[in-house]
C-alpha cells in the first residue's frame, strides 16, 4: 500500500494514476497496492506550542488529555497547515476514517547513495538538497507508519513505501545481484530501507500506565472517585480505587505479556552469511540485511530472517508458521526471465521470512547449501505483513459493537435527565449549591456503569478458554462474537473435506489414439516412459534418509516401487549420469535390477525441476538416463492443462469422456506427459515455457480421495442450522461435484447446473451459458428444446446448485458482473480456483452482506482465510498467524463448535449488556426516589450492591456453555432492535413501579415515622424509606440476572451453570436473611432500619416475588414474539442484507437460470459474429 499524495496546499487525496514513476513502475498487483489514505501536512509554530504548554499547566493536564483523545485538535492547536513535502508532522486518515498523527523524520545520507534505485530519473526526485555551511547535504525525508517506512518522492508527489524502489525488479535483475553488494551499497540501502527487523513495540510499564490511565473509562473513574470522596462515600471510593488499581495492574500485565509473546514470535535475529561483490563471504547480523544482499544458505538450513528469491540450489522449507501447512515445500531456483518478480506469482522460488529451511543443497561452490537474494526486509516481508495485521487490525464492522456505543450515549442522555430532576428536587429541599452539584453529578456515575467495557469482554474470555480446551486457538478474540453471525461457510476440499493422503487406484496408458485398460498396480506396468514418469515427476527430497514432501507424490512413487536416492557427491555429480548436476536419482526395485527379464529397467536421474504451481496447475522435471543420455521432460498436473500443452495427435480421442467418467465418480485424476529433448538442449538453462510445450500425452494417474467421515455429518449440521456450505477447491469440477454430493452439500434429489463463461476472442464475443449434465457445454438451438429442458428442471420445485470453474469465474467477473450476485447466491461448487480467486470469491460474498467463514488447511487458502470474517486453519501449528483461528483437529468438526461458541458468546454479551444497563437503571431509580424523600443509599449499601451482588453475578453468569445443537435461527446482533429495547423499557417500568410500591407500602404502615425535614442525604440514615427501597432493589439485582440470562437455543439451560446457580441461591438467602432476620451488626453496618413488623417484611418478599414472576413472564413472551405486532404497524420492510433480497427475487423467478441459452454482455450484439 503506497501512500501516494499529489501535494499542494493542505489536504490531498491519495491517487496513483497521474504521477510519473521514479523508475519503471511495476503493474499494480492487487487493489491494496494503492493507498486510500488522505494526508495533510503541518509545521510546528513555536508560539502556538508554548501557548499549549501554558494551557496544559493551567488546566492541570486536562488539555493534554483532550489532545490525546483528539490528536487532530492537538495538531491544529500547535501547528499550521503547509504543503506535504515541507511538513514536520502529518495527519493521516485511512479508509476507515481513523486518524493518525505521524512525525516526519529527516536523515542525512551520502551524496548519490540512491543511484542504484533511481535509474534514469532525476536524482532530485528522491531527496531534498539544502545549503548548510556552504556544503550540500542530502536529506532523506520519511515517516514510519504501522512498522513500514514511507519515503518522499518528488516526481510522484508522494510518500511511497520504501519497497517501491525494488518492486520493478525483474527475475534477470535478481540474478544479476547474485554477486553480492559492496559494503558501501549495503550501508546506503540500509539508510533507505531501515533495519531488517519486525519489531513489535513492547512499552514500559510506566508508558502503559500513562496510556491506560488516559483511557476515557479511567478518567471517568477518577472523576467518580473525586465526586464520591466529596460526598463522604469514603469506603466505597476506597474500594473502587483498590479495584481499579488491581484492574490496571492486571491489564498492564496482560497487555505487556501479549506484546512480549507476539514480539517473541515476530522478532528473528540470527547470524547469516552474505556474499560481497569482491567474492568474499562474511557473517553479519540479520538486522543488517537489505534488499539486494546475496545470502548463502547453509546445507543444514536456518530460520530465514527476510524474504528472498532462490537463485541456485534447492531448499526444503517448513512454512507452517505462515500458512499453517505442516507439509514441507520444495523451493527451486528462480528462472532468469524478463518477467517482473512477484513473491506471489513466483511463490515456489521464494523463501519467506520466518519459515524454517530444513535443508539446502546444490547451490554453493562445493555443492552444499543454496544462494538467495534478499527481496524484502522487516515489515515489508510476508511475515511482517501478517504481524502488522495482528498489531494494527482493521476495525471490526460488527453491529453489536456499534450499537453498544449508541446505547451508552442513550444512557448518558438519561443521566442528563436524572441530573436535571435531582437539581430541581435538591434545590427545593434547601440543599447547599455544593450539595446540589455533587448529588446531581453523582447520578451520572450511577447511570453510566464504569464496569460495562470489562463486562462485555467476559463472554469472549470464557469462550476463548473453552475453545482452547478443544484445540482451537484464537489470536483475535473479538471475532468470536462474529462467529455467532456466520451465514455462509466456505470449505477447501483436499485435506479439509477429504483425506490428505490419496491411494493410487490405477493407471491408464495411452495406446495409439485410445486408452489401454486400467492397471490397478503401477508395478505391473511394462518398462517405459509411464513408469519413469510416475517415479520421477515429483518434488520430494530426502531428510535423514526419509522421503518428505507432498503426500500425493509420496503415494505415487510408493505405488511405482522405485527408491529415491540422492548423490553422495556434495556437488551433485555422479559419474553414472555424465556431467549433469544431479538433484535426485530414482532407482527401480532391486529385484528388477537383478532380473534378466527386466534388465531394461534402468535408474533415472532428475537434473531439473519446475515445482507445482496452483496458478499453472502443473509441475515438470527433466531426467537423464545412465551416461547422461536420453534427456526427457516429464509433465504432471490437471489433465485438462496437461492435454492443452500436448500435441493434439497424442491426446486420445475419448480423453474428455474418460476424464469425465472418473472425475464424476469422485476420483482425483492427474495427467502425465513427456517430451524427448535433443542432446544439444542445455537442461540447466532451458525455460519452463519452452520445456512444457509440444508434449506427448502419456496417460492418467487415477487416485482415490476418500471424504473424511466427519465431513458429511458437519455439513448436515450446518444445513439444518440454515448455514450455507460452499466448496472452493483447485481440483477438477466433476471431482468437486462428486465430493459435494458425497458430503451432503448437494443432495441426491438436487440438480447441478454448470456455469460456463468464456472471454471474447478474435472471432467471438464473451459468452455465458448455464447447462445441466456433466460439465460439457452444449448449445440447443430450438426454443421448444430449451423450454422442455427448463420445464424438467423447474417443475419439481427448482432445487438446484450452480458449479463453476476458475476460468469461467474470471470471465464472469470481467464480462458479466451483472450476473455475478445471482450466481453467487446459488453457487455451491467453485473448482479449479487459484488462491487469488478464492480470496476474490470471499470478498464478493461479503459484498452481498454475508458473514463469511472459511476453513482450509494449506498455503493456497491463506488469502481467503484472512479475508473472511472468520478464518479457520486446520493445522498442528499453534502459533500459526495464517488465520484468526487455528484448529489442531484435522477435520471440520471444529466449525460447528466455533459457531456454537460464537452464538453463546454473542448471546452472553447481550445478556451482560442488558444486565449492566438494568443494574444502572435500578440504582438510578433508587437514588432518585430517595432524593425525592430527602435521603439516599448509604456508603456501604452502594458497596454491597456494586461489589458483592452485581460484580459477582456479572462474572459468573457469563460462564454458561453453548448448546449442544445449532439452531436454525441466528442470534440478533443489534442492541437497538425492537426486542431488546422493548424488553429494557418494559423491565424499567416494572422495576421503578416495584420500588415506588415498596416506598408507598412503607409509608402506609401505622408505625411509619416521617423523615427529619431539616437533614438530607446520608445524614438521614438509617430510615424506613431507605430500608424499604434498598431491600426490594437488592432482590431486583438478583432476579434480573435470572430474567435476562438466556438459555435455549444458544446456551445450555441456567441449571448447567452450577457456579451461577449456587451464587443465586446464596444471594437470595442473604437478602431474605437481611429482610426477615432481627436487627444484627450487619444491619447496623449497612444502616438498615430496625423494623419489627413481620407482616411488612413478608409483604416486601411477596412484592419481590411478584416483580420476578411478571418480569420473567414478559421476557418469555417478548422472546416468543409478543412485540411482533408492533412491526406490522410500520409495514413490511425490505431486508438490509442484499443476499436476503436476492434470495426472495430468485424464489419469485423460477425460470432462472436460463438453460442452454447463450448470453452476451449487455453492450454486445450478436450481429456480425461468425
Amino acid at each position: 500500500m503506497d501512500s501516494r499524495e499529489s501535494w499542494g496546499q493542505g489536504s490531498v487525496e491519495a491517487t496513483s494514476s497521474d504521477t510519473e514513476p521514479l523508475t519503471k513502475d511495476p503493474p499494480p498487483k492487487e487493489p491494496c497496492a494503492v493507498s486510500h489514505m488522505d494526508v495533510q501536512g503541518y509545521k510546528w509554530v513555536w508560539w502556538k506550542v508554548w501557548l499549549c504548554r501554558i494551557g496544559a499547566v493551567c488546566s492541570v493536564g486536562l488539555l493534554l488529555v483532550l489532545f490525546n483523545w483528539r490528536p487532530r485538535l492537538g495538531l491544529l492547536a500547535r501547528c499550521s497547515s503547509c504543503p506535504v513535502p515541507m511538513a514536520d508532522v502529518l495527519l493521516l486518515k485511512d479508509r476507515y476514517g481513523q486518524q493518525f498523527v505521524i512525525d516526519v523524520h529527516t536523515e542525512e545520507i551520502e551524496e548519490g547513495s540512491l543511484e542504484y534505485a533511481i535509474g534514469e530519473a532525476d536524482e532530485n526526485d528522491w531527496r531534498d538538497t539544502v545549503q548548510l555551511h556552504k556544503d550540500k547535504k542530502t536529506l532523506l525525508r520519511y515517516y514510519v507508519f504501522e512498522g513500514m517506512r514511507y519515503i518522499w518522492m518528488s516526481r510522484k508527489g508522494a510518500y511511497c513505501k520504501a519497497s517501491i524502489l525494488n518492486e520493478s525488479w525483474t527475475c534477470v535483475d535478481l540474478h544479476g545481484q547474485g554477486q553480492g553488494l559492496s559494503r558501501a551499497d549495503q550501508s546506503s540501502r540500509k539508510q533507505i530501507f531501515g533495519t531488517n527487523i519486525i519489531d513489535v513495540p513492547v512499552k514500559s510499564y510506566l508508558q502503559l500506565l500513562f496510556e491506560e490511565v488516559l483511557n476515557p473509562f479511567y478518567i471517568f473513574q477518577l472523576f467518580s472517585i473525586i465526586l464520591w470522596m466529596s460526598d463522604k462515600y469514603y469506603y466505597y471510593a476506597a474500594c473502587i480505587v483498590i479495584i481499579s488499581l488491581i484492574s490496571i495492574a492486571v491489564s498492564l500485565y496482560e497487555i505487556r505479556k501479549q506484546s512480549m509473546t507476539l514480539r517473541h514470535m515476530a522478532r528473528l535475529v540470527v547470524n547469516v552469511t552474505v556474499r560481497r561483490d569482491t567474492g568474499e563471504e562474511e557473517c553479519v547480523n540479520s538486522e543488517e540485511l537489505v534488499p539486494g544482499d546475496c545470502v548463502v544458505i547453509p546445507a543444514e538450513g536456518l530460520l530465514l530472517p527476510c524474504d528472498a528469491a532462490l537463485l541456485t540450489g534447492e531448499c526444503m522449507v517448513n512454512e507452517s508458521m505462515l500458512t499453517g501447512e505442516s507439509i514441507p515445500v520444495m523451493k527451486t531456483p528462480l528462472p532468469a526471465s524478463e518477467d517482473t518478480y512477484s513473491p506471489d506469482s513466483q511463490r515456489r522460488h521464494t523463501l519467506f521470512c520466518g519459515t524454517h529451511i530444513i535443508q539446502a543443497k546444490g547451490g554453493g561452490h562445493d555443492g552444499k547449501g543454496a544462494i538467495a537474494v534478499v527481496t524484502s526486509t522487516g515489515f515489508f516481508t510476508a511475515k511482517g505483513d501478517l504481524i502488522s495485521s495482528i498489531l494494527y487490525p482493521q476495525p471490526l464492522d460488527f453491529r453489536f459493537y456499534k450499537d453498544a456505543m449508541k446505547f451508552v450515549l442513550f444512557l448518558a442522555v438519561l443521566a442528563l435527565g436524572g441530573t436535571i430532576y435531582s437539581l430541581v428536587i435538591l434545590s427545593r429541599s434547601n440543599s447547599t449549591i455544593q450539595e446540589c452539584i455533587i448529588r446531581s453529578l453523582d447520578i451520572v456515575t450511577i447511570i453510566v456503569p464504569p464496569a460495562l467495557p470489562a463486562a462485555l469482554t467476559t463472554a469472549t474470555i470464557y469462550a476463548q478458554s473453552r475453545l482452547k480446551k478443544h484445540g482451537v486457538f484464537c489470536i483475535s478474540p473479538p471475532r468470536i462474537n462474529i462467529c455467532g453471525k456466520i451465514s455462509l461457510f466456505c470449505f477447501d476440499k483436499t485435506g479439509t473435506l477429504t483425506e490428505e493422503g490419496l491411494d493410487v487406484w490405477g493407471v491408464m496408458e495411452v495406446n495409439g489414439t485410445t486408452f489401454s485398460e486400467v492397471v490397478p498396480d503401477p508395478r505391473g506396468l511394462p518398462s517405459g516412459l509411464m513408469l519413469s514418469a510416475l517415479a520421477s515427476c515429483h518434488s520430494l527430497a530426502l531428510l535423514r534418509g526419509q522421503a518428505i514432501g507432498d503426500p500425493l507424490e509420496l503415494k505415487m512413487i510408493e505405488s511405482a516401487g522405485w527408491e529415491l536416492t540422492e548423490p553422495a557427491n556434495e556437488l551433485g555429480l555422479d559419474s553414472e549420469f555424465g556431467k549433469h548436476r544431479i538433484l535426485a536419482v530414482m532407482k527401480p526395485p532391486e529385484s528388477d535390477l537383478q532380473s534378466q527379464e527386466n534388465s531394461i529397467y534402468e535408474p533415472v536421474a532428475i537434473v531439473r525441476r519446475f515445482p507445482f504451481s496452483s496458478s499453472l496447475q502443473r509441475m515438470s522435471v527433466v531426467t537423464v538416463g545412465p551416461g547422461g543420455v536420453s534427456p526427457t521432460a516429464f509433465l504432471k498436473g490437471a489433465p485438462e492443462m496437461v492435454a492443452s500443452l500436448c500435441l493434439r495427435e497424442s491426446v486420445p480421442t475419448h480423453f474428455s469422456d474418460t476424464l469425465r467418467d472418473y472425475t464424476s465418480k469422485g476420483f482425483r485424476v492427474l495427467g502425465l506427459a513427456y517430451k524427448h529433448l535433443s542432446k544439444e538442449t542445455d537442461v540447466s538453462t532451458v525455460e519452463r515455457v519452452e520445456l512444457e510445450k509440444d508434449m506427448n500425452f502419456l496417460g492418467l494417474l487415477i487416485m482415490k480421495n476418500q471424504v473424511k467421515p466427519e465431513s458429511a455429518e458437519v455439513i448436515h449440521i450446518l444445513k439444518l442450522a440454515n448455514l450455507r456450505p460452499v466448496m472452493v477447491t483447485g481440483d477438477n469440477i466433476l471431482t468437486a461435484v462428486n465430493v459435494a454430493r458425497t458430503c451432503g452439500m448437494v443432495l441426491s434429489n438436487e440438480k447441478i447446473i454448470f456455469v460456463h463463461a468464456s472471454p471474447p476472442t478474435a472471432s467471438s464475443m464473451a459468452l455465458l451459458q448455464f447447462h445441466q449434465g456433466d460439465g460439457v457445454v452444449s448449445t440447443i438451438n430450438t426454443q421448444e428444446s430449451m423450454d422442455s429442458l427448463a420445464q424438467g428442471l423447474y417443475q419439481h420445485g427448482g432445487a438446484y446448485h450452480l458449479a463453476i470453474n476458475g476460468m469461467s469465474f474470471a470471465a464472469l467477473c470481467d464480462y458479466f458482473p451483472e450476473y455475478l450476485p445471482k450466481i453467487l447466491m446459488r453457487g455451491t461448487v467453485y473448482a479449479r480456483m487459484t488462491p487469488e480467486q478464492k480470496t476474490q470469491l470471499v470478498k464478493a460474498l461479503q459484498k452481498l452482506n454475508y458473514k463469511v467463514g472459511m476453513c482450509g488447511d494449506g498455503a493456497n487458502d491463506c488469502g481467503a482465510l484472512r479475508a473472511a470474517d472468520v478464518g479457520v486453519s486446520l493445522s498442528e501449528a499453534e502459533a500459526s498467524v495464517a488465520s484468526p483461528f487455528t484448529s489442531k483437529s484435522d477435520n471440520i468438526s471444529c466449525v460447528p463448535l466455533l459457531i456454537k461458541e460464537g452464538r453463546c458468546s454473542l448471546v452472553t454479551s447481550f445478556s451482560l449488556f442488558k444486565y449492566m444497563a438494568l443494574y444502572s437503571i435500578i440504582q438510578f431509580a433508587s437514588v432518585l426516589i430517595l432524593y425525592t424523600e430527602k435521603t439516599n443509599l448509604s456508603d456501604l449499601q452502594f458497596l454491597f450492591i456494586d461489589l458483592i451482588l452485581v460484580t459477582i453475578l456479572a462474572i459468573v453468569m457469563g460462564r454458561g456453555g453453548p448448546s449442544d445443537e445449532l439452531h436454525v435461527q441466528r442470534p440478533p446482533a443489534s442492541l437497538l432492535s425492537l426486542t431488546v429495547l422493548g424488553s429494557l423499557l418494559v423491565h424499567t417500568f416494572l422495576l421503578i413501579l416495584a420500588q415506588v410500591s415498596a416506598l408507598l407500602i412503607t409509608m402506609s404502615q401505622d408505625w411509619y415515622v416521617p423523615l427529619n425535614a431539616t437533614v438530607s442525604g446520608a445524614a438521614n440514615l438509617p430510615n424506613m424509606e431507605n430500608t424499604g427501597v434498598f431491600s426490594l432493589s437488592g432482590f431486583q439485582y438478583i432476579i434480573m440476572a435470572i430474567v435476562i440470562t438466556k438459555g435455549y437455543p444458544y446456551k445450555k439451560p441456567l441449571f448447567y451453570n452450577f457456579l451461577f446457580l449456587g451464587t443465586l441461591l446464596i444471594f437470595f438467602a442473604l437478602m431474605i436473611w437481611l429482610v426477615l432476620n432481627p436487627y444484627t451488626i450487619m444491619h447496623r453496618i449497612l444502616k438498615i432500619y430496625d423494623i419489627t413488623d413481620m407482616n411488612y417484611k413478608l409483604l416486601l418478599l411477596a412484592l419481590g416475588a411478584l416483580n420476578f414472576f411478571i418480569c420473567y413472564l414478559l421476557e418469555v413472551l417478548i422472546d416468543r414474539g409478543a412485540l411482533n405486532c408492533l412491526r406490522k404497524l410500520r409495514g413490511k420492510r425490505e431486508s438490509k442484507k442484499q443476499y436476503k433480497r436476492l434470495n426472495i427475487l430468485l424464489a419469485e423467478t423460477p425460470s432462472w437460470p436460463p438453460l442452454n441459452q447463450p448470453l452476451y454482455p449487455p453492450q454486445s450484439t450478436v450481429i456480425g459474429v461468425s
